[in-house]
């Protein structure tokens, strides 16, 4: 099989126990490269060539239920089982509520009997009781059950030790009343009723509230039409988006969205593209230009052709990348991962304990106290809070960033990304447009302006350079056709050369003339004239002799000097390098405010400024969106493409600016940062709930103060602090 990416959705899963079992038995399954489990939205990515089969069967083997993504239809059948799941677990927690509350008051109110003088009653008390335990609270002892056939703890064993001892302990004071001191005669069936109600309560909140951290993957998913009109046999026929195949012939309306990615066959339309670039401006597009997914069609009914379809388009590949980034753990999630995984393990040691000390050192009735202590332990200390404080700020920051136009690869570039100290910025394409254009031409005595041009044709009509595409440009405007040249040679970073006639013709800059020995003072001063104004002078030279020097200028983009502003406002040393002469580059820098220039880089050498920045101590980030930026944007400690750029360059980097400007970078940095604290955030509640919430449910106040907490409030208290933390995540919204 070839290796490819498995999406299941994972039914059961509560805490990151739960995760890092999952987690654990995906990677046992033969062909399984990596396996990363999204406990915010209940799902797993897997890479490798692994049967889907095996993988669901693992998941089930490991005591949770799972089932493959493969369509938008997977997608919204597991949203609808989500919905539902909700709903039930909102209806349990009312039913268990009101049968805990009736007992509870009744009780405070002096309504029923003592347990000694009507038995009966208790023990139909008793079988109610396990009849909503078993009904509104079966989900809780089959996890347990499951986790305890697995060797392992989660929220579901400590739901289901605290609520199972206080009912067992009720039963057998029923039953025996006499066996146990006059003192320690109280039933607990409320209690155990009130856990489950108000545990099924915070459920019910943390599911509808963690609905809202995925709004963003909704979004984009909602962008893709169900449907699209394809010409087949001549006939237009409406086919579900599934069954559209490559190479097909397919009709948008005015007011569709494209359905897949594709080229322009006939007719032409404004095409909406926000959703993708950011740009408000709808784009003219005609026949040969592309599409893509989800785009809107403002006027103008069109023909297209299939491009890509199904998983390959642009719209999937960003959903896609999101989910990676959503799923994914930064170092301090993997470290609470490591935590957790001990979590339920220990407290149910300390619940043990806490038992032991009440029987040996506590007042009468020693085995109540000691019974209520151990139960309230293990139902505050759920590791619910914990398991979510680190994935759930990471989804709500990366899908508040594809809002903004910010695809993240992983968590670790987020997180790392607040710790920037340093930007470098490529400039060409990213502090300009990177669509120069031909403004100047300077010619030398022996040839006029058109064959200047014509030479420059000549030479760069095989070349991919992008001043190559100022030049053929400007010479068809001036009705110029490139003549064929033989021997076509470009040097990196310097200049081109090829033979026309069997005369050596050569372009590029000062150095490469210098280098080839042609004398180029005499239009040094027009050159420097030209560097100093931001225009890029190109020199052309025929048979040994300068034919002139051609000025291309590149416009800064309209965003560039405000968005160094914002960067040195953060603190964030902005530094700029292109293979542009010293001239050039300070007066591009000079209009962007940017201090810090590294001039004549060649494309190889540009990996060396990202390494002697970090050599300094920086945290770097390296901006670029060319095929000569890969190695750079790979080896900086983030690496920012422009979404305008090469695949390459999307590809090595770990962030990409679906935006062409620049202007999210600040966003960008201000976001991570913002994570960062909240994550912290979260980990400190949920450190802090825990380290105090066991000792006080222990009981160590009750020696000072005579308090001691019922396993009531701590089901509360928990259920509180799961809800919390995914409250204070949604935040980052705002952001």
């Amino acid at each position: 099989m070839a290796v490819s990416e498995i999406r299941l959705s994972i039914a059961g899963m509560m805490c990151a126990g739960c995760v890092s079992a999952v987690e654990k038995a995906l990677a046992a399954v033969p062909g399984v490269g990596s396996a990363l489990v999204n406990l915010g939205e209940r799902t797993a990515t897997v890479q490798g060539d692994a049967d889907p089969a095996l993988l669901i069967q693992a998941v089930r083997d490991a005591g949770f239920d799972a089932a493959e993504l493969k369509s938008l239809a997977d997608e919204q059948h597991k949203e609808a089982q989500e919905m539902a799941q909700y709903r039930r677990t909102l209806r349990n927690a009312v039913i268990a509520g009101v049968v805990g509350a009736v007992l509870f008051f009744a009780g405070m109110a002096g309504w029923l009997p003592a347990i000694e003088e009507n038995p009966p009653f208790w023990l139909g008390v008793s079988a109610l009781t396990l009849l909503i335990m078993a009904t509104t609270g079966r989900h809780f002892y089959v996890g347990a059950w499951k986790s305890l056939r697995n060797r392992r703890g989660n929220m579901d064993t400590l739901v289901a030790l605290g609520t199972g001892t206080a009912w067992l302990y009720s039963t057998v004071v029923a039953l025996f009343p006499g066996s146990v001191p006059s003192l320690a005669r109280h039933a607990y069936f409320e209690a155990a009723i009130i856990i489950i109600a108000l545990v099924s309560i915070g459920t019910a909140m943390e599911m509808r509230a963690r609905g809202k951290t995925s709004a963003a993957i909704k979004k984009l998913i909602g962008l893709q039409p169900r449907t699209a009109r394809v010409i087949r046999n001549g006939e237009e026929i409406d086919i579900p988006i599934e069954e559209v195949g490559l190479q097909e012939t397919l009709r948008v309306r005015p007011g569709e969205k494209m359905p897949v990615d594709g080229v322009v066959l006939e007719g032409r339309a404004t095409v909406d593209e926000s959703m993708l670039t950011g740009e408000p401006v709808a784009v003219l597009k005609q026949q040969g230009d592309e599409v893509f997914t989800g785009t809107i069609n403002g006027s103008g009914s069109f023909l297209m052709q299939t491009t890509r379809i199904g998983s390959d388009t642009v719209l999937a590949r960003i959903i896609d990348r999101v989910r990676q980034a959503q799923a994914s753990k930064p170092a301090i999630g993997r470290l609470v991962d490591k935590v957790a995984a001990v979590f339920v393990p220990v407290v149910v040691v300390i619940s043990i304990l806490t038992f032991g000390i009440w029987m040996l050192w506590g007042p009468p009735p020693a085995f109540s106290y000691a019974m209520v202590a151990a139960t309230t332990v293990l139902v505050i200390a759920c590791p619910c809070a914990l398991g979510l404080a680190t994935p759930i700020s990471i989804m709500v920051s990366v899908g508040r960033a594809a809002e903004q136009g910010i695809l993240i690869r992983n968590g670790d570039a987020l997180q790392q990304a607040g710790k920037i100290d340093t930007v470098i910025l490529d400039k060409t394409g990213t502090v300009t447009e990177g669509k120069p254009a031909v403004t100047e031409l300077v010619t030398a005595e022996v040839v006029d302006e058109k064959a200047l041009l014509q030479a420059a044709a000549d030479l760069e009509a095989a070349s991919e350079h992008p001043l190559a595409a100022a030049i053929l440009t400007a010479a068809q405007q001036q009705g110029i056709a490139p003549q064929a040249v033989d021997g076509f040679h470009a040097e990196t970073g310097k200049g081109v050369r090829a033979e026309r006639d069997g005369r050596r013709l050569l372009l590029g800059n000062r150095r490469f003339m210098d280098e080839n020995d042609i004398a180029a003072d005499v239009l040094a001063d027009a050159a420097e004239r030209m560097a100093a104004t931001a225009k890029t002078p190109v020199f052309v030279a025929e048979a040994g002799v300068l034919l002139g020097v051609i000025g291309i200028e590149d416009p800064v983009r309209k965003d560039s000097a405000e968005v160094v502003r914002k960067l040195k406002d953060l603190g964030i040393k902005v530094v700029m390098l292109t293979g542009d002469s010293r001239a050039t580059a300070d007066a591009v820098a000079r209009k962007t405010g940017i201090e810090h220039v590294h001039a004549d880089v060649l494309p190889g050498d540009k990996a060396d400024v990202v390494l002697a920045e970090q050599a300094d101590g920086n945290v770097v980030a390296m901006v670029g969106d060319g095929i000569n930026d890969a190695p750079a944007l790979a080896g900086a400690d983030v690496g920012i493409a422009i979404g305008s750029g090469t695949d390459i360059a999307i590809e090595s980097a770990d962030i990409t600016l679906m935006h062409h400007s620049l202007d999210r970078i600040p966003a960008l940095i201000s976001l991570s940062r913002a994570t960062v604290r909240n994550i912290k955030q979260n980990l400190f509640g949920a450190f802090v709930y825990n380290s105090l919430g066991i000792p006080i449910a222990a009981g160590v106040l009750y020696p000072f103060f005579g308090v001691l907490l019922s396993p009531m409030v701590a089901a509360a208290a928990m259920s509180l602090s799961s809800v919390t933390v995914v409250s204070n995540a949604l935040r980052l919204r705002s952001v």
